[in-house]
């Protein structure tokens, strides 16, 4: 029996077993969520890019911010999408192991950029004299870059070992794969991968958010020995991006204690729907937290909203 289930080529989604009478109605809300999702970090993307006056640190770490949200959702949504309204809740090998590393890479690329634009925030407001010298679009660049390529190729590795084990079990107590839920199936010793995992979480959870609250902390500093005005302007950019590291950090937190700790007295509902939300509302907050909180990317999306829809051919 072991030798036959050692070899497993499909894993079984149990966490749809509990949308019962009510598939339909998720059905609807996640569409509604994703095609949302799309409108909106696609208008930022665009107009960011179109309009050279935006080519500014802050405008391009968004950017790239709402590029990985759109990674992540495509990531999950469209498999939410067939999975809920389908008889089976199959999901293949490789396709597993395809989505744990789209939705593990979406989740570091979050952390690592915002912990970059807590950074671009930290040099505005603490040292704006050289502000230009240090975010220089060159560097930006290679932070961007930096950010997406340690990323890919930091859990590459760890995907590359979990690929290896030899699993007896099948069953995912999920909506989608997680890595630490297909380990656990394994029936080889874990140790190795329980070190790697808990070390990638450390870099890229725990690191970006010291990196995060040292910002803020020297900002406050800044804040607290500065005019009214200069004051309420400093925190009229940082409480978005506050706002958002607090949620995904929360949500990240309870998905870690989830997969690494037993939470069966919570019922199965609430747990597949706060692991879901995790990955679903960030892409689709973080363009109206962040972009159309912004008086000058909000002129900017009316003004080629306008134009297109004066000459839709241009």
């Amino acid at each position: 029996m072991l030798e036959n289930t050692s070899h497993t080529t499909s894993f079984l989604l149990t966490g749809y077993e509990e949308t019962g009478d009510l598939q339909y109605l998720y059905f609807l809300l996640i569409l509604l969520v994703y095609m949302l999702t799309i409108a909106a970090n696609t208008v930022i993307i665009c107009v960011i890019c179109v309009e050279s006056s935006l080519h500014e640190p802050m405008y391009m770490f968004l950017c790239s911010l709402q590029v990985n949200g759109l990674y992540g959702s495509t990531a999950l949504c469209p498999a939410l999408l067939v999975n809920i309204l389908s008889d089976s809740h199959e999901i293949s090998h490789t396709a597993c192991l395809i989505q744990i590393y789209c939705l593990t890479t979406y989740g570091m690329c979050e952390f690592l950029t915002l912990a970059v634009m807590g950074y671009d925030r930290y040099v505005s407001i603490c040292h704006p004299f050289y502000y230009s010298t240090i975010m220089r679009p060159k560097r930006v660049y290679k932070l961007i870059a930096l950010t997406w390529l340690l990323v890919f190729a930091e859990f590459t590795v760890m995907i590359v070992i979990s690929a290896q084990l030899k699993l007896c079990r099948r069953a995912i107590e999920k909506v989608y794969c997680d890595n630490y839920s297909v380990v656990r199936l394994a029936c080889d010793d874990i140790t190795i991968n329980n070190i790697i995992g808990s070390i990638l979480s450390i870099a890229f959870t725990v690191c970006p958010l010291l990196l995060i609250l040292y910002s803020y902390l020297q900002i406050l500093r800044v804040c607290l020995k500065s005019s009214s005005a200069s004051r309420s302007k400093a925190l009229n950019t940082c409480v978005p991006h506050l706002v958002t590291v607090i949620h995904f950090f929360v949500a990240s937190l309870f998905e870690l204690f989830q997969s690494r700790f037993n939470m069966q007295h919570i019922p199965l509902i609430i747990r597949v729907l706060l692991s879901v939300q995790f990955l679903i509302l960030p892409p689709l907050l973080n363009p109206i937290i962040y972009g159309f909180r912004s008086k000058k990317l909000t002129e900017k999306v009316k003004k080629v909203l306008c134009k297109q829809l004066t000459f839709p051919n241009l």
